[in-house]
């Protein structure tokens, strides 16, 4: 995808939202859905894990890409987070426990806050979005199967609405409309873009 123009990072309201801010924002039960994808029984039921780390210059949503060797989205900026497996008890574990695996974050590391709308993609998959603020161990271990690279996108950029970019190609002879977050030299698109517009939302409402 061509990298468009970046706006800089620019906080919404000028200041930088407290823990309890965020907390409330998103205790609020989110149970819409969103995506191009429909409702079926046979989906893949699926779970991710919204990070969100405080840094002594503001707060960051962490981000990972994908290895170029995988069969789904390969290459692709993602959250952490996999299929819901039969041993997990909901949502919130199975995205805790992929995140442990993918990334080396601990489990007693992150504080569940709320979750975002349920995804459903085009490729048959049910996502449920968790979000945590995460308090960062020592050093983060990418799973070198699943992860290329760890890296961070400040959460002010994603709360700017001018970041919010629509794009749309055609896809298996339909149009697609989908988000763009364009940030420094990635595209931040498709799920993962759509999830962090919907967090934003959430943040500002």
């Amino acid at each position: 995808m061509e990298q468009k123009n970046v706006l800089p990072a620019g906080p919404s309201d000028g200041r930088r939202l407290s823990r309890v801010e965020i907390r409330t924002r998103l205790a609020a039960p989110r149970l819409g859905t969103r995506g191009n994808g429909t409702p079926e029984a046979d989906n893949t039921r699926a779970a991710v894990l919204v990070p969100l780390v405080e840094r002594p210059h503001g707060w960051f949503v962490l981000l990972t890409l994908r290895s170029a060797d995988l069969a789904d989205h390969a290459g692709q900026i993602s959250f952490p987070g996999g299929r819901i497996e039969p041993e997990d008890p909901d949502a919130i574990h199975a995205a805790l426990r992929e995140a442990e695996e993918e990334i080396g974050l601990p489990m007693n590391h992150v504080e569940v806050v709320g979750r975002l709308d349920t995804w459903l993609t085009g490729t048959g998959f049910e996502i449920t979005p968790i979000v945590g603020l995460v308090r960062p161990p020592d050093s983060l271990v990418p799973d070198p199967v699943e992860v290329a690279e760890i890296f961070e996108v400040p959460l002010d950029f994603v709360l700017d609405k001018r970041n919010h970019q629509r794009r749309s190609r055609e896809l298996r002879g339909e149009q697609r409309s989908f988000y763009v977050l364009p940030y420094l030299h990635r595209n931040i698109w498709g799920a993962t873009a759509g999830m962090l517009v919907n967090l934003a939302e959430a943040l500002t409402q």
